[in-house]
C-alpha cells in the first residue's frame, strides 16, 4: 500500500471516529435529558417534534457544508431564509397566489440571491465573510421592509402541508424498506468498483454489518415516528435533500471539484477546475436550500415574520455543519453529517426548554460543543500530518 493510500485510510478512520464521537455525545444528551425530565424527553411525541424542528436547520446545514468545504462561510443564510419566507407570505396572503407558484417564486429567489453572493465572492475577490455579512444586514432590513414588522398570515392549507403534515405510517415503512434496499445496492456497487481497481480492503462480512446497522437505525427511526403520527413531511424533505446532495458531492465532477477547491485552491486551478464558476454554483445551491428551509419554517409557523431575524439560524446552520464533521479549513466534510449536527443542536434546545432552564444555558452549551468539535478537528489534522 502506498503512503498516499495509507494517509487516506488514516483520515477516513479519523472521520469515522469523529462521527462516532458525535453519536456518543447525542446519546449522552438524550440519556441526560431523559433522566432530568422524568422520562418525558424520550417520548415518541417529543422525539418526533424534535426531529421535525431540526429539519430546516439540517437543510440549511447541508448548504452550509458545501460552502465551508470550499473554505468559505455564509453569515446571511438565516436572513435569506427569513426574507424569502416573508416574500412567499406576501405572495400568498396579500396577492392570493397558489401554493405552487408561491413556492416556485421563493425557490428561484433564494437561488438568485445565492448566485449574486457567489458571483461577488468568486469574480470580485471580496471575502465571503464580508459579502455574506453585508447580505445579512440587507435581508434583515428587507424582512422589516416587506412585513412592516408584522406577521403576514395565514397561509393556505396546501402550503401549511409542507411544515405540519405527516406521511401515513404504512408509507413510512415502505420508505424504510426502499432506503434499506437502496443502501444495499450502493454498498454492493462500491464494493464492485473497489474490487475492479484492486482497492478493496473490507470483507463482505464487514460490509453486511455496516448495512445491518444502517437498516436498524432506519427501522427504529421509522418505528418511533410512526408511533406518534408518522414521518413528518419536513423530515422527508430533509432526507431527500441529503440523498440528492450526498450524490452530488460524492459522485459528480462538480462535487469532486468543490472538495478540491477547499483542499488547495491553487492546485485546483492548475488541475483545470473552473474555480470561479464552481464557487458561484455552490453559493447558488446554498441560497436555494435556504429557500427550501424557508418554506418549511414559514409553513410550520403559518406565517412570515421579521422575528426570524432574531433566531440566529445561520449560526445554527454553521454549528450543525461543523459539529457534523465539516472542517473549517475546507476540503473535508460530509453532507449527512450536518443532519447529525442539527439534531444535536435541537436536542439541546428541546431538552433544556423541557427542563425550564434559562435560555442562556442553551447558548453556553451549544458554544462549548461547537468549540469542542473544532478542537477535535484541529487535533486530528495535526495527527494526520
Amino acid at each position: 500500500m502506498s503512503s498516499t493510500d495509507t494517509k487516506k485510510k488514516s483520515l477516513s478512520g479519523k472521520l469515522d471516529i469523529r462521527t462516532l464521537t458525535m453519536v456518543i455525545v447525542l446519546i449522552v444528551l438524550w440519556v441526560g435529558f431523559t433522566a432530568a425530565t422524568g422520562g418525558n424527553f424520550i417520548t415518541t411525541r417529543n422525539l418526533s417534534n424534535l426531529i421535525r424542528q431540526a429539519a430546516f436547520t439540517g437543510i440549511m446545514g447541508v448548504g452550509m457544508t458545501l460552502v465551508i468545504v470550499t473554505g468559505g462561510i455564509d453569515l446571511s443564510a438565516g436572513m435569506v431564509m427569513g426574507f424569502v419566507g416573508c416574500i412567499m407570505a406576501a405572495c400568498q396572503v396579500w396577492f392570493g397566489l397558489p401554493t405552487i407558484a408561491t413556492i416556485a417564486i421563493g425557490l428561484v429567489l433564494g437561488a438568485v440571491i445565492g448566485l449574486i453572493e457567489g458571483g461577488l465572492i468568486a469574480y470580485t475577490g471580496i471575502a465571503p465573510f464580508i459579502v455574506t455579512l453585508g447580505a445579512q444586514l440587507i435581508f434583515r432590513g428587507g424582512m422589516l421592509a416587506v412585513t412592516g414588522g408584522q406577521t403576514v398570515a395565514p397561509f393556505q392549507e396546501s402550503y401549511k402541508f409542507w411544515g405540519t403534515a405527516y406521511v401515513l405510517p404504512l408509507w413510512g415503512w415502505v420508505i424504510a424498506v426502499i432506503a434499506c434496499v437502496a443502501m444495499l445496492g450502493i454498498e454492493l456497487n462500491k464494493r464492485r468498483a473497489k474490487k475492479k481497481y484492486n482497492s478493496l480492503q473490507e470483507t463482505m462480512g464487514e460490509m453486511i454489518v455496516r448495512w445491518l446497522i444502517f437498516c436498524a437505525l432506519v427501522l427504529v427511526a421509522v418505528y418511533i415516528l410512526n408511533s406518534f403520527k408518522g414521518i413528518p413531511i419536513p423530515v422527508l424533505v430533509m432526507a431527500i435533500v441529503v440523498v440528492i446532495f450526498t450524490f452530488v458531492s460524492q459522485k459528480t465532477t462538480f462535487g469532486r471539484s468543490v472538495y478540491a477547491i477547499g483542499g488547495n485552491i491553487s492546485a485546483a486551478r492548475y488541475a483545470g477546475i473552473n474555480v470561479k464558476k464552481n464557487l458561484t454554483v455552490v453559493y447558488c445551491l446554498n441560497g436555494f436550500l435556504c429557500a427550501v428551509a424557508g418554506v418549511i419554517y414559514t409553513a410550520r409557523l403559518n406565517g412570515g415574520t421579521a422575528q426570524a431575524a432574531n433566531g440566529n439560524y445561520e449560526l445554527d446552520a454553521i454549528a450543525a455543519a461543523v459539529i457534523g464533521g465539516t472542517s473549517m479549513t475546507g476540503g473535508a466534510g460530509k453532507v449527512a453529517g450536518a443532519i447529525l449536527g442539527a439534531v444535536i443542536m435541537m436536542s439541546i434546545d428541546n431538552g433544556m426548554s423541557m427542563m425550564n432552564l434559562d435560555a442562556y444555558w442553551q447558548f453556553i452549551v451549544k458554544g462549548l460543543i461547537l468549540v469542542a468539535a473544532v478542537w477535535f478537528d484541529t487535533q486530528t489534522q495535526k495527527k494526520g500530518k
